[in-house]
């Protein structure tokens, strides 16, 4: 069960870079318009998305990996 939460763990940690990959892609696009008040808003707003998702995608690879290597050592040697 341990190896199973683990490879979820892992799997949301590449759909949360895949989102962060989209976001940043988006900020980019975004840059290129005209400036006003509310693309500065925008970048600022997804700047900090981005941040927050590199965090929780970090804690999710590091807890994903700590569970694959704890179940590999409670595995009986056959």
């Amino acid at each position: 069960m341990i190896k199973f939460y683990a490879t979820l763990q892992l799997v949301g940690a590449f759909i949360l870079g895949f989102v962060t990959l989209a976001t940043a892609v988006n900020m980019i696009l975004i840059a290129n318009r005209p400036e006003t008040i509310s693309v500065v808003n925008a970048i600022i707003g997804q700047s900090l998305l981005i941040i927050c998702l590199i965090v929780l995608m970090r804690s999710l690879v590091i807890r994903g990996l700590r569970g694959l290597r704890q179940a590999s050592r409670s595995e009986p040697d056959s």
